[in-house]
């Protein structure tokens, strides 16, 4: 398998018999116009509505490509970013979908829509979407309980209640499967310090042959790169991605 890092958290994963890309948003290098050459039919996972997941423009694919199919996350039809038409399944968590090549399961999230665990070729693949431990920096020693102010996310939180369902969440995912050779996940220093502390919880939490950083475009690839110190100590291999268009062989 090859996987490509597009941008943020978009991703284009190419095995023997498919190609299924993630989260597209924008392609800087233009990753797609590659991909979409192939005579391998293409699956598009959108996890979300939110801008820096889901565009539009995935749909004009379909002028270029037959066989190309739609698996998207249904907050995106109650946000009306897009019509029932226009996906082949609309997916919430829970919902699974599967074809000759691939199974995917929709899986929850700590934010919007669902993130997925997908079955191909005798592999398990996990895209996280926008599932983490958002409010980890205010789970500090200092912190004693009760409401917080988050200024970045401009709301109150209880980061004790958001960590228990974040968790919850990987409890979940957990009664489905408990390793991955690919793991996708946040890693995004915009949220301070312990902004590791989801993705250092989900792999302690499962077997993760490889754990691949996203969403972290704001914060730079330095950023994500932190956490390879983390994952060696868990022994788990980490791609301490450099640039957008890269691709690593699986």
């Amino acid at each position: 398998m090859t996987l490509t890092y597009i941008v943020h958290s978009g991703f284009a994963l190419e095995t023997a018999q498919c190609i299924i890309v993630f989260d597209y948003w924008f392609d800087p290098t233009h990753v797609m116009d590659r991909l979409l050459q192939s005579a391998k039919p293409i699956y598009v996972l959108t996890s979300h509505f939110h801008e820096d997941h889901f565009t539009r423009s995935i749909f004009d694919w379909r002028l270029r490509k037959s066989n190309i199919t739609y698996l998207l996350s249904k907050d995106i039809l109650k946000h009306r970013r897009a019509q029932r038409e226009e996906a082949d399944a609309w997916l919430a968590k829970g919902a699974s979908w599967q074809d000759n090549i691939i199974t995917v399961h929709a899986t929850g999230s700590t934010d919007s829509g669902v993130s997925w665990i997908i079955k191909t070729e005798g592999k398990l693949i996990f895209h996280a979407g926008d599932l983490n431990n958002w409010y980890a920096r205010f789970l500090t020693d200092s912190y004693s309980g009760g409401i917080i102010r988050s200024t970045e996310m401009d709301t109150d939180v209880d980061p004790e209640k958001e960590e228990k369902r974040y968790l919850g969440e990987l409890k979940d995912i957990a009664k489905i499967t408990t390793h991955f050779d690919i793991a996708m996940f946040p890693i995004d220093g915009r949220i301070g310090n312990g902004y590791t502390r989801g993705a250092r919880q989900f792999i302690k939490r499962f077997s993760v042959k490889l754990l691949v950083p996203m969403h972290f475009l704001a914060s730079g690839f330095q950023s994500a790169a932190r956490m390879q110190d983390f994952a060696d100590t868990a022994k788990t291999a980490f791609w301490a991605i450099r640039h957008e268009g890269e691709s690593i062989t699986v």
